[in-house]
Formats: structure tokens, C-alpha cells, sequence
């Protein structure tokens, strides 16, 4: 899982996953891999996004305009491309999360800028520096960039996200 830009670290639970998918014939991998991703977020399936790319450093996930996520006007809902980008956010933060950690959602603000058209993606990622600090803390939080575009290549809302980890194992009061 190598790339450019990522700190390098042992593979997590995730990383571990899909790394088994190696052994997965080339034509299936992406179908498995939505199996998986959707075992980790079970509402992601309902909407129907494809996971395009998934790495330490950047994910990247499309959704096409069909009528289960569609708005009053035929567009992608507002409540769609959220979930697109929180989901791209909580990935690459998933990615980077230790083992002994749980990410959770903190804070998310979306700006509607234009009219979307057709399918989009969402880009998100995260920085070398943020990618060590999920790894030398065990609390901590980041805020994610993210990139929300259309089909036509328009940036139709402006997102941020800010994800929070804390220790997985039971709470001490």
C-alpha cells in the first residue's frame, strides 16, 4: 500500500483487509472490495458508492446520480453528497488509525455553492504530518481535506471535516 506522500507504518485492521483482496481475480477485486468497505459501513451500500481508490494518503469515492440519491430536481440529494464526502474523510482517516483506536465523526461543514450535474466524486486526503500524528497519539483529532466535484468537473459544495480518534478499549470514568 505504498505511495507517495504517506508515512510509513504497519498495515491496520483495515489495510489488512484489503490487502487480502490480492488473491481476488482482477475483474472482482472492486466488487469484493465494496463488499468489505460496506461491512465497515453498512449504509454506504444503501446508497451505492464505489470506492475508486483507497490508500494511506488519499481516497477517492464516486456516486452516480440514480434516483435512490436523487433530489426534488433530479440531482444528487444534499444529504448524498454528504455522505459521499464524510465517507471519503472517514476512510483516509480509517486508513491511518491505529488498531487500538476508534475514529469518530467530530465536526462537518458543508457549503452549497452551484447546482450539481450527473455523478460526482469526492477526494479526499491526508497529509504526511497528519498521518504521523494519528500514529504517535492515541486521541487526537484532524481536520480532513476534501474535494466534492460533478461530472462536469464543478465544485458544487465546499466541505470540511474534522475527525476525532480516541482509544478503542473500554472507558475509564
Amino acid at each position: 500500500m505504498a505511495e507517495i506522500n504517506t508515512v510509513n507504518h504497519p498495515p491496520n485492521r483495515l489495510e489488512r483487509q484489503l490487502d487480502r483482496l490480492v488473491d481476488v481475480p482482477a475483474f472482482a477485486r472492486t466488487w469484493y472490495q465494496g463488499v468489505v468497505l460496506r461491512r465497515a459501513v453498512p449504509f454506504t451500500g444503501t446508497a451505492g458508492l464505489d470506492f475508486l481508490q483507497m490508500s494511506r494518503g488519499r481516497v477517492e469515492i464516486g456516486l452516480k446520480n440514480e434516483k435512490k440519491v436523487q433530489n426534488h430536481i433530479g440531482g444528487i440529494h444534499a444529504s448524498a453528497m454528504n455522505l459521499l464526502a464524510e465517507t471519503a474523510t472517514g476512510m483516509v482517516v480509517g486508513m491511518n488509525v491505529r488498531d487500538d483506536c476508534i475514529p469518530l465523526a467530530k465536526e462537518l461543514k458543508m457549503v452549497f455553492k452551484k447546482r450539481a450535474t450527473g455523478a460526482m466524486r469526492a477526494v479526499a486526503v491526508l497529509t504526511p504530518a497528519q498521518q504521523a500524528l494519528m500514529q504517535a497519539s492515541d486521541r487526537g483529532e484532524v481536520t480532513v481535506d476534501v474535494t466534492v466535484t460533478d461530472e462536469a468537473g464543478v465544485e458544487p459544495v465546499e466541505c470540511e471535516f474534522t475527525w476525532a480518534w480516541t482509544p478503542s478499549g473500554p472507558r475509564n470514568s
